[in-house]
């Protein structure tokens, strides 16, 4: 029995947005390959592979019941969390004219389920900041966190919430919120080989039967590799619309 409710008790929508035509069309005669999913199920031009390192446009998916605005600026988000450790970078750009430029000074928050499928924050372990934290982009674009591979919980595949949102001293305001998935084979063998997840074994819901994967889940699958220090590492690429 779980500590706390779980996403799956609470209703998902999807908050994604399509282009229009004549903007993703503008964007694919541009040097930079930009990879276009829209959601529900209305993408406008097909998807493209994105060329090695360009800007890259993200389908926006359920942002999910267990955000919260705390605050909590740093990189490290393990607190006392044992698990697989999970190095995150996010590299964030913005469409400007048909091309892309890294956006510095943006949020870059990050929370997922520890081990055992909880989320810090809520139910029991609300006033627990495990697993949640913001950075803000450097002048490169980027932002990093430290933390472990996530847990499971019933109903849903392996998965990071992440948002990109706009400081207090940014002009405009602009908000972004997506979900991070996992190889399911990466999965199945980290959750019945690794501890603390091998008490509970295997997840029951692989990326294909998972409603918000398939609204451009695809688009949000993890490239893991492994670290020298142990664990595994990631850069995923994110372009948003700014005005």
């Amino acid at each position: 029995m779980p500590a706390h409710p779980h996403p799956e008790d609470h209703p998902h929508e999807d908050l994604g947005h399509v282009l229009t035509r004549r903007q993703a069309l503008g964007l694919f005669t541009t040097p930079f390959l930009l990879a276009f999913a829209g959601c529900h199920g209305r993408a406008e031009v097909p998807d493209a592979t994105p060329l090695s390192g360009s800007c890259v446009v993200r389908p926006e998916l359920t942002e999910g019941p267990f955000y919260l605005d705390a605050d909590l600026l740093r990189s490290d988000i393990r607190d006392d969390r044992a698990g697989v450790p999970l190095a995150l970078t996010f590299t964030v750009s913005r469409v400007v004219d048909g091309a892309c430029e890294v956006l510095p000074g943006a949020l870059v928050d990050v929370w997922h389920a520890d081990a055992s499928g909880d989320y810090s924050g809520v139910g029991s372990a609300r006033g627990a900041t495990y697993l949640r934290g913001s950075q803000e982009t450097g002048a490169d674009g980027a932002a990093t966190f430290l933390t472990v591979y996530p847990g499971w919980y019933p109903g849903r595949a392996p998965h990071v919430h992440f948002k990109v949102r706009s400081s207090a001293s940014a002009p405009r305001g602009y908000e972004f919120a997506s979900q991070l998935f996992f190889d399911d084979a990466l999965s199945e063998e980290v959750y019945t080989s690794a501890t603390p997840y091998r008490e509970r074994g295997a997840h029951d819901r692989p990326n294909a039967r998972d409603g918000i994967y398939r609204r451009g889940g695809s688009q949000m699958l993890l490239a893991l590799t492994e670290r020298t220090a142990g664990g595994y590492q990631a850069a995923f690429d994110v372009a948003l619309y700014v005005d």
